[in-house]
C-alpha cells in the first residue's frame, strides 16, 4: 500500500468528512512487532507521563518529535503511511511527532474535545494542511474508549482553545453548536476499530474520547505529518521540529527491522517543555 492505493473517493471523503478510515492498514505481524518496542523495552517507564481529566482519571502519553531507527521510526517513514499522508494533503509532508497513547483499563481517562490545531496553531502552523493517523494497538470500542469524531468539522475552521482540566481543549458552547447543528453538515460517529486500521484525519476535525470503563487496555499510536511548506520557523516552532525530509522506506522494511530497544535520536518531548497540558510527571 501507498500513494498509489489513494482513490479519488478517499480523497473525496477526506476533503468532504475531515477524515478516512483504512481497514487492516498494518498486518497482525506489523502490530505485533510494534507491541514488542513497548512491551519489552523501558520507553514508557522513561519517558511515560499522565494527563489528568477533569475527573483526575489518567490517560498515559509517550511522545516523540523524530522517528528515529527502531520499528515505529520505519513505521513512521513507510511507503504506505507517507504516501497516503501526502496524497491526501496533495503535497509533500514530514514527521511533525507521533506517540503512544494509554488508556489502561478502569483508569484511563477521557480526552476532551479538541481540534489538533487547536494545539498546533501556537507552534507557529500558518495552515492547518497537517493530519494525524491513529492506529490502535488494541481493539478499540465504546466501552474502552474508541475515539470519537465529527464529520465536516474540519469545515468550521479553528476553533477556539484553552486549558480544560489539564488538557487543551476546544470550547464547548461552539462545539455543543456543532453537535447540535441539524442541517446534516456535521455527525458525531465513534470509530469502533480494530488493532492495525488506521484512521487519517484533518488537524481542524474535531475528536475525543471517553475513559475507559472496560476491563480492556486501549492503546493506540498517533503519527501526525505536517505539509513541508507549512513548516513553523526556529523561532515559532515551539517543542515541534521544522521540516526536515523523510527518506521513505519500503512497507517491507518494519518486519525487517530488528530494532525494538535503541531510541537514539527520536528526541522525546519531556513534559515540563510541554505548555498545552497539565502533566503528572512518573504517573
Amino acid at each position: 500500500m501507498g500513494s498509489d492505493h489513494v482513490t479519488t473517493r478517499m480523497l473525496e471523503d477526506f476533503r468532504e468528512s475531515g477524515f478516512i478510515l483504512i481497514r487492516e492498514f498494518l498486518s497482525k505481524a506489523e502490530v505485533s512487532k510494534i507491541r514488542t518496542v513497548f512491551h519489552e523495552s523501558d520507553l514508557i517507564e522513561r519517558y511515560g507521563y499522565g494527563i489528568p481529566d477533569r475527573d483526575g482519571r489518567m490517560p498515559k502519553m509517550v511522545l516523540w518529535n523524530a522517528p528515529g531507527h527502531d520499528v515505529t521510526g520505519v513505521l513512521c517513514r513507510s511507503e504506505k503511511v507517507v504516501g497516503t499522508a501526502e496524497s491526501l494533503l496533495g503535497g509533500e509532508v514530514y514527521h511533525y511527532h507521533s506517540k503512544l497513547v494509554m488508556k489502561e483499563p478502569r483508569i484511563g481517562g477521557r480526552q476532551e474535545w479538541h481540534q489538533d490545531y487547536g494545539y498546533w496553531y501556537n507552534n507557529g502552523l500558518l495552515t492547518p494542511d497537517a493530519l494525524s493517523i491513529f492506529i490502535p494497538l488494541d481493539r478499540c470500542t465504546k466501552a474502552n474508549g474508541c475515539l470519537q469524531v465529527v464529520s465536516g468539522s474540519h469545515k468550521c475552521g479553528k476553533i477556539e482553545h484553552s486549558l480544560v482540566s489539564g488538557q487543551t481543549g476546544a470550547d464547548l458552547t461552539r462545539v455543543g453548536q456543532i453537535l447540535a447543528d441539524t442541517t446534516g453538515r456535521f455527525q458525531h460517529s465513534f470509530m469502533e476499530m480494530e488493532a492495525g486500521d488506521a484512521l487519517f484525519f484533518h488537524s481542524n476535525v474535531l475528536h475525543m474520547s471517553e475513559a475507559n470503563d472496560s476491563p480492556d487496555p486501549r492503546w493506540a499510536l498517533i503519527l501526525a505529518y505536517n505539509r513541508a511548506d507549512n513548516s513553523a520557523t526556529e523561532k515559532t516552532t515551539g517543542h515541534h521540529p521544522v521540516y526536515s525530509p523523510i527518506k521513505r522506506l519500503p512497507n517491507s522494511a518494519i518486519l525487517a527491522c530488528t530494532n525494538t530497544s535503541d531510541f537514539t535520536g527520536k528526541d522525546f518531548l519531556l513534559p515540563q517543555n510541554d505548555k498545552t497540558v497539565n502533566a503528572k510527571l512518573g504517573q
